[in-house]
């Protein structure tokens, strides 16, 4: 498996699949935080150090296989080019995090990119699973599954007491953090979200952008995820956010169905708006596009659209975001020469689904 697989297609192969109620949830995520127990963590680790633990990596785990997570490609950061970078950031195989380090970084990427390990980012490793859809109990088996293979031939960091030792106090515990992204653009249409986001801080979860912590919630998607990793089992704190996760969608639906009921007019009329500039626009900025992809994407769910697939909008949040023009492109872009190309490319995807 080479870079240029990863880089070629801007949907993951299991992001088009359907999973349950996917029509509000696109993902889910559980990530691991993990380190050896016989270096420093990377904060503090000597460069010698850390390529030991990368040629670790690179050497037990390159083309192996697990279950259904296949021919494992091992990718140095320092190979990478800053587009490169972007793209997998804007894909969700590594964090912005991770692609600012280089010389001792890496990642280690299955071929349905459903699984990807960090090395040497804030911890030694950052394990990450994904499945379609509102899956948590699931994903958290399978990374466990996952957990246990790598441990066959890494000593981690662990104490009875406190559990996974971490980079970062805040990890320390079951070193796990559960997310879903959702996709809630009738309660940002209301403004209920407004109100629900310091309720969900409350109890002990944290609502973020796309990109995790530091990003904007652009196109109505919010990624939910739990604060706590200490005092609390995994299956405890995926209980928890699963309880809020399942409120939110019951809410969602809700105020889909009264903006239906109470303004279905205007509703159709911003979808099918949205919808003209997606189809004929010759110039999109990237948050415009967030914005109608959003719209159409509802109007898609509502039946409002028919014969285009969630799917294509899954594939245009990617496609259309700067790292992945630019890589489509082969050369830098000035962010006008980036908005044009937007809409030409949305435009030629929008034509091949009608």
């Amino acid at each position: 498996m080479t870079l240029q697989h990863f880089m070629n297609e801007a949907i993951s192969p299991w992001m088009r699949e359907d999973g349950p109620d996917s029509d509000i949830v696109l993902s889910t995520r559980i990530r691991l935080a993990r380190n050896f127990a016989q270096y420093s963590y990377p904060i503090m680790a000597d460069e010698a150090d850390l390529n030991h633990i990368s040629d670790f990596i690179q050497q037990a785990y390159e083309h192996q296989s697990f279950q259904d997570y296949h021919d494992f490609a091992f990718i140095p950061i320092r190979d990478l080019t800053p587009i490169e970078r972007r793209v997998l950031v804007e894909k969700h195989l590594i964090s912005p995090h991770l692609a600012e380090r280089n010389q001792t970084s890496a990642v280690l990427i299955s071929k349905n990119e459903q699984v990807s390990i960090m090395v040497n980012e804030e911890d030694h490793l950052r394990i990450q699973l994904y499945s379609p859809g509102f899956q948590l109990t699931h994903v958290l088996k399978k990374v466990f599954e996952l957990d246990d293979w790598l441990e066959e031939k890494i000593d981690y960091a662990f104490d009875e007491k406190r559990g996974y030792l971490t980079g970062c106090p805040t990890n320390v515990g079951t070193g796990m953090r559960a997310s879903v992204m959702m996709h809630l653009p009738a309660l940002s249409w209301t403004q209920q979200i407004n109100r629900m986001i310091p309720a969900i801080n409350q109890l002990g979860l944290v609502v973020r952008g796309i990109y995790g912590e530091g990003s904007e919630a652009t196109g109505n998607i919010f990624q939910i995820s739990n604060q706590i990793t200490l005092g609390k089992s995994e299956e405890d704190i995926v209980e928890d956010l699963e309880s809020v996760v399942r409120e939110l969608i019951e809410h969602e639906r809700k105020a889909r169905n009264h903006i239906m009921e109470k303004s279905a007019t205007r509703l159709e009329d911003r979808v099918y708006r949205s919808y003209g500039v997606l189809a004929y626009g010759r110039i999109i900025e990237s948050n415009e596009a967030a914005k109608c992809l959003s719209d159409v994407r509802l109007g898609i769910d509502l039946d409002i659209i028919e014969n285009v697939s969630r799917h294509i909008l899954n594939e245009l949040m990617v496609l259309t975001q700067p790292g992945f023009l630019q890589q489509y492109a082969r050369k830098n872009l000035r962010p006008d020469e980036r908005d044009v190309l937007r809409a030409s490319l949305i435009r030629e995807r929008m034509q091949l689904e009608t």
